[in-house]
């Protein structure tokens, strides 16, 4: 259950009864619109409530630390932050349910890696055309979430006051003007990939959503399409795309949809794991090898959420952007899942990554074990 009222989410009394679980977030939050999406098709009974100032106050900061969306408080009060965990405890919770992970090996493994991929990598064309292309609106979003009560002129300015640390972040992510006609051409690519793709297939992987479309949701609802220059550029390259979005926001038939049989992989998804190969794996390459040094050189159980500057090239143009640790845990998952294989199994995976020149990523290098609990990511064992 969600209330909402217009384009604003209304707030249930903060002392009152836990009678659901809760969903913290805010419409123009990237990894809220991944939560969502998949709580719709689940089934899960929730109500969502705006992440305002005052609501971190009181219910994300005390648990977990820091102001960070979207975080689910259940029933019992347990509190779950970071999409994949939510994910990954409601699914759990129904294993008889239908599930967003294939079984198959070859199609598990590559939803795994598009997760990965969403999460982390579209992040770049997400944050550019937000903040190069979407201002002053996106900062009235901003300001709806910081004042949900004020008049648009005190919105505006509470939402400059409140995005400016965001649009901060744009160049450190790699974003500038050496990289942005190249972050346009790889996305505009992208987009004409997945267009391709949903040509013939509902979902990445069929007629239900994956893990994958769950990582690609994020960025290409939140950002891409809800914002306005954004969305109009996808619904005129990518039309099935905006289509796909409808479908992952607009949940029609929960739990409904089955994947390819055959363990069968589209040959319209080899492009895009083939931009994933040559993009960021290599990048994820140095995160790792400066990971390493960090590790070598400090007894800390938690690496600082960035590294440093790790260099990146996307359509042939090099820069450098943050190296953060927490990307190397997000493929650690598809790693993990590989190793776990059978020899004919992952023989079945290692062709498959043959195929997008992939090669890198089967030897790929993780100098530690990662770990993430009780809302913090550590090395394992220390």
């Amino acid at each position: 259950m969600r209330v909402r009222q217009g384009n604003r989410l209304d707030q249930p009394s903060l002392e009152r009864p836990i009678l659901t679980h809760i969903l913290y977030a805010a419409p123009l939050s990237l990894y809220s619109g991944k939560a969502r999406a998949f709580l719709d098709w689940k089934g899960v009974d929730y109500e969502e409530v705006l992440a305002t100032p005052e609501i971190h106050k009181k219910e994300t900061i005390p648990p977990i630390g820091r102001p960070v969306i979207p975080v689910i408080k259940k029933a019992d009060g347990t509190v779950l932050q970071d999409t994949t965990v939510i994910i990954d405890h409601f699914e759990a919770a129904d294993p008889a349910a239908p599930s967003v992970y294939p079984t198959g090996p070859r199609q598990k493994f590559a939803a795994l890696l598009l997760e990965c991929f969403g999460d982390e990598w579209l992040l770049l064309p997400a944050m550019h055309y937000r903040w190069n292309y979407n201002d002053p609106w996106i900062y009235g979003e901003f300001g709806k979430v910081a004042l949900p009560g004020g008049t648009p002129e005190e919105q505006a300015v509470a939402g400059r006051e409140r995005g400016a640390g965001f649009r901060g972040l744009v160049p450190m992510l790699g974003i500038n003007d050496t990289t942005i006609p190249a972050i346009e051409a790889g996305y505009e690519a992208f987009l004409s990939d997945f267009d391709a793709h949903l040509e013939h297939h509902d979902y990445l992987f069929g007629s239900r959503p994956s893990i994958g479309d769950y990582g690609l949701i994020g960025p290409l609802y939140a950002h891409l399409y809800r914002d306005p220059a954004s969305g109009e550029i996808m619904e005129r390259l990518a039309p099935r795309v905006a289509q796909w979005v409808r479908r992952m926001v607009d949940v029609e038939a929960p739990q409904s949809g089955e994947f390819l049989a055959g363990d069968a992989i589209p040959e319209t998804l080899l492009p895009i794991l083939a931009r994933m190969m040559r993009e960021q794996i290599p990048h994820l390459a140095n995160v790792a090898a400066i990971l390493k040094t960090w590790a070598e050189n400090s007894d800390d159980a938690q690496p600082p959420r960035a590294l440093g500057l790790a260099s990146f090239t996307i359509e042939g143009i090099t820069s450098e952007r943050l190296a953060f640790p927490f990307s190397l845990w997000m493929l650690q998952r598809s790693l993990d899942y590989f190793a776990s294989l059978s020899d004919g199994d992952r023989a079945a995976c290692e062709k498959l990554m043959q195929s997008v020149g992939g090669e890198a990523l089967v030897n790929f290098d993780m100098p530690v074990r990662l770990k993430f609990e009780d809302h913090k990511l550590t090395v394992a064992g220390r």
